[in-house]
């Protein structure tokens, strides 16, 4: 039985939302058990009742998204963030889940729980719809300044969850670049772009432009954090766009909205395929344990979707094979 650490106080949307999601995964998963993190009064106001394999922790700060993350993650020290990292460093949790600060899960999980040896720099990694299925951008924040070692490094994690957690065997890696040719981007791109090719343990397939990262073409997609989070801010504003456009030209006259209710299951489909909360959340890639950041916006179905991308972290053992393949890749280097 898996036992998740779950930030209450983290979100837009939390407390109420956050416990939806988690009362939701109870009642489908009876295999796990969940310790919720945040202030006791609080909580107890969406959940009067508290459900079997459920145990509150009460917590006397929280862990705001405007506060700057090094110094919240030193000063709240009995914030809901905090002590669910904290249970996953002790062990007594498998997994954390939160969708509170970006900045402060990502420093919490570093310096609280710690990074895989050989692990320069961990990662933020979503999943994002593609023609083919899905692909695993990496990284989407977490590191604006990379060196080529770092870029290395989110190839091979990547690699890992891509194939542990989406089951896709020998997954393709792309380069996120301004062009195909090896010869294109500045100096970090051009050199990483041959060490690629040269790194044991990854299928490279070359660089990758970013109009076609949804055309399925890698399965994995590397970059810098900054880069990264460009690349996905643009396509969830795009598919926001999209939606409100065809929205706004569907209610022009009749005839377009007796046409969109004959065609409303096909828009249904393409909206949940397109939708951010249709994939939960991002694992922290590279820290010693489970973290998975959920959106900040998350309602419940979304965080019950970042609930079951953490189970699937868990059963593929993905820290330990990030581990096996860094000592791999250290051992053939010498």
């Amino acid at each position: 039985m898996w036992t998740l650490a779950i930030d209450a106080m983290g979100g837009d949307n939390a407390p109420k939302e956050i416990i939806d999601g988690t009362v939701n995964a109870l009642e489908k998963n009876k295999d796990i058990k969940v310790l919720l993190y945040g202030i006791e009064e609080e909580i107890k106001k969406y959940l009067p009742i508290v459900p079997e394999r459920m145990t509150i922790i009460n917590c006397s700060e929280v862990i705001e998204t405007c506060e700057p993350p090094l110094i919240a993650i030193r000063k709240k020290v009995d914030s809901s963030l905090i002590k669910g990292l904290l249970a996953v460093k002790s062990g007594e949790a498998d997994a954390f889940i939160s969708a509170g600060s970006t900045g402060a899960v990502m420093a919490g999980a570093l310096f609280k729980v710690g990074r895989i040896k050989g692990i320069d720099r961990p990662a933020l990694a979503p999943v994002l719809p593609t023609k083919q299925g899905k692909a695993l951008l990496i990284d989407c924040g977490a590191n604006a300044d990379c060196d080529v070692k770092f870029l290395e490094q989110f190839a091979l994690m990547g690699s890992a969850y891509m194939e542990l957690v989406e089951d896709v065997k020998n997954p393709r890696v792309g380069l996120i670049n301004i062009g195909v040719e090896e010869e294109k981007g500045n100096k970090l791109y051009k050199e990483t772009f041959k060490a690629l090719g040269v790194l044991n343990g990854i299928n490279f397939v070359g660089n990758i432009e970013a109009r076609d990262t949804t055309d399925g073409e890698a399965d994995v997609l590397v970059c810098d954090g900054f880069t990264g989070n460009i690349v996905l801010k643009t396509l969830e504003g795009m598919a926001t766009y999209l939606f409100s456009l065809i929205k706004e030209q569907i209610m022009q006259n009749g005839i377009r909205k007796l046409g969109y209710l004959l065609m409303k299951s096909g828009f249904r489909k393409v909206r949940d395929k397109l939708d951010h909360k249709a994939y939960g959340g991002a694992p922290l890639l590279g820290i010693q344990g489970c973290v998975i950041k959920a959106h900040g916006s998350s309602d419940a179905f979304a965080f019950n979707g970042a609930i079951t991308q953490a189970l699937k972290y868990l059963e593929g053992d993905v820290t330990n094979v990030i581990r096996q393949k860094i000592e791999a890749v250290s051992e053939a280097a010498g």
